[in-house]
């Protein structure tokens, strides 16, 4: 009986997910590049697993869930997978479709992966940026407010999201046209349970291996660890993670967290007894529920969000 009832569970997971993936197909899309930095890369289209995993990014884009009303803010929605993969399927699109009924304009990034040919293991972190200066430079085409958006990562894509946050002032790619003169700082940032240092202990994420391999230096660690790249600048920042996190130990909140309160960075944090890893919008029967709900609570304390909004 319990073969079943796991089989059925994993049986309808498979049918969302392949719907989810269908749905998607319909949103209007934008290419990143004229010309795709630090190629070749893979060649042909996306795979996308039974679940709306994606891998072989050849040709990133943003996928945009556009509001039939939108109230000004935009987010930049990134899902995770460790650099290895995209899970789109249970945290980029739920989310990017979450955001849309509230009236908020999200794009989610399709973004290159550092093990697939690329001549750089930096490929993530140039279409980000580039991806905040997409979105800035079309905020009128969009309806969008230049000084309220916001970038939100889960997992990896919280690493990637905490990371191009603290860097924008970074140079990761060559200017191709005007709208690499654009601001690519984001004005306020969301990492949901993210990866943030690849200083030890903290150095055995698939992460740590997607972008430093086997073994990293002392110096590439501290490099690509988030929580030593917050400065003054960094834009304020809301976190949430579970305490019995088996992917990213919660120490790696605790320590961002650290670090932008050193800086005097506005910052809120949420530590939920359970809920493991990987919940997107929340895994049912645990605290991790509410994260939605305090991220636009927290919107609305900093004042991008109106209170008559959802």
């Amino acid at each position: 009986m319990k073969n079943i009832f796991l089989f059925l569970f994993c049986t309808v997971n498979m049918l969302l997910a392949q719907e989810a993936s269908s749905a998607k197909d319909k949103l209007q899309s934008v290419l990143l590049w004229k010309k795709i930095p630090d190629g070749p890369g893979p060649a042909g289209e996306n795979k996308v697993s039974p679940k709306g995993s994606l891998t072989h990014i050849a040709v990133p884009q943003l996928i945009i869930h556009e509001p039939t009303n939108p109230n000004g803010i935009a987010i930049l929605v990134i899902s995770g997978g460790g650099y290895a993969h995209i899970e789109s399927g249970s945290e980029g699109y739920p989310t990017g479709e979450w955001l849309k009924s509230l009236g908020i304009t999200a794009f989610e990034l399709e973004y290159r992966l550092p093990g697939e040919g690329w001549a750089s293991n930096m490929v993530p972190f140039q279409d980000a940026q580039r991806a905040l200066r997409i979105i800035r430079s079309n905020a009128d085409k969009y309806k969008i407010d230049p000084n309220k958006i916001g970038v939100l990562g889960f997992s990896a894509g919280g690493h990637l999201a905490g990371y191009i946050s603290s860097t924008f002032n970074t140079a990761y790619y060559s200017p191709q046209d005007a709208m690499d003169l654009v601001s690519a700082r984001p004005n306020f940032t969301g990492m949901i349970y993210p990866i943030v240092s690849m200083l030890p202990p903290n150095n055995n994420t698939h992460s740590f291996k997607s972008l430093l391999g086997k073994n990293g230096d002392a110096e590439s660690e501290a490099k690509l660890s988030v929580e030593k790249q917050v400065g003054t600048q960094t834009p304020m920042t809301f976190l949430a993670q579970s305490e019995d996190d088996p992917i990213s130990p919660v120490e790696n909140s605790i320590l961002m967290y650290q670090a932008l309160k050193n800086n005097k960075v506005p910052a809120e944090m949420h530590l939920f007894q359970s809920g493991g890893h990987g919940w997107g919008l929340g895994k049912k029967g645990t605290n991790t529920e509410e994260w939605p709900k305090l991220f636009l609570n927290w919107l609305k304390i900093n004042g991008f969000l109106k209170n008559g909004d959802h």
